[in-house]
């Protein structure tokens, strides 16, 4: 770790706004974490418009909703027809969760419920769902692979996953935007330096330790290291995606810009222009069997 790298980032900071974001607006009596989801509600589904309606992805559907959070956007798609489970692996999640669904007058158990449960090994039987939601949770988990074949155990024949990520070379893919508004600073500075400058930009705040403690992790040999990002790239999803002979039936790459998306193609800089990494699969049907 740097000293002055840490010295220069702040400095660096100090200068740009820093992106709106939920923990920040909830320390600041704003909104919850839940209701701020909840209010986001259909931008975590306008990247799927051109594929399908909302009705064909909700209406009716028994919905799993892995990686929730506080269950705000479960609830979102509830109000949309689904009968929702949203799944999270910290269970601290599940009163914000309960008490949003209260406020909203859903009913808890049936329309909504939250489960707190690991995405690489789901506690449902399998073709529980008719519909699945990986939200912004592909970049999180340490086991991608696992999360996927999961997901795809748990989809009934039929069903459709609807999954959307930020690349990691994404402006803010460090996900430190809580605290740090400098677009790609993951590519300019160290991790040891981003862990620093993080821990002395949150150590104060009403939720600051909660922050260090869910973002950074020790290895065996006591090193430091942001444990809830896994670093995925377009280049390694599209490896994952081709070693479990997943073929999506949409795939799309939304650059950051419209303006941008000539930059989109080009090898060597695409994963710093591309916003959002879109993909359905949908599990194929089991054949019906003919009589003899």
């Amino acid at each position: 770790m740097s000293k002055a790298g840490v010295w220069l980032l702040q400095k660096l900071n100090r200068l740009l706004p820093k992106p709106v974001h939920p923990f920040n607006l909830q320390n600041d009596g704003k909104k919850s974490y839940a209701e701020w989801q909840y209010e986001r509600g259909g931008e975590t589904i306008c990247f799927y418009l051109d594929f399908a309606t909302p009705e064909q992805m909700f209406a009716g559907k028994r919905l799993l909703d892995i990686g929730c959070g506080a269950g705000g956007k479960s609830l979102y798609y509830a109000g949309l027809g689904a009968q929702v489970t949203g799944i999270d692996i910290l269970p601290a999640y599940e009163a914000e969760a309960r008490a949003l669904c209260e406020k909203l007058g859903y009913a808890y158990g049936t329309q909504f419920r939250f489960q707190t449960a690991d995405a690489a090994d789901l506690p449902f039987a399998d073709g529980s769902f008719d519909t699945i939601i990986l939200n912004d949770a592909v970049e999180h988990v340490a086991q991608p692979e696992a999360m996927l074949a999961e997901a795809l155990r748990v989809l009934r024949p039929g069903g459709r996953l609807y999954a959307n990520f930020p690349p990691y070379h994404h402006p803010f893919g460090a996900h430190l935007s809580d605290a740090i508004g400098i677009p790609w600073v993951h590519l300019f500075f160290s991790e040891p330096t981003l862990i620093t400058a993080y821990k002395q930009l949150v150590r104060d705040l009403p939720d600051g330790a909660e922050r260090i403690a869910f973002r950074i992790s020790r290895r065996p040999d006591g090193s430091e290291y942001f444990s809830y990002i896994n670093h995925m790239t377009i280049r390694r999803f599209r490896r994952i995606l081709q070693q479990m002979q997943i073929r999506p039936s949409y795939y799309r790459e939304v650059p950051l810009r419209p303006y941008f998306a000539p930059l989109c193609h080009l090898p060597l800089i695409k994963e710093m222009f591309v916003k959002m990494v879109v993909f359905v699969v949908e599990k194929e049907a089991q054949p019906t069997e003919r009589p003899e």
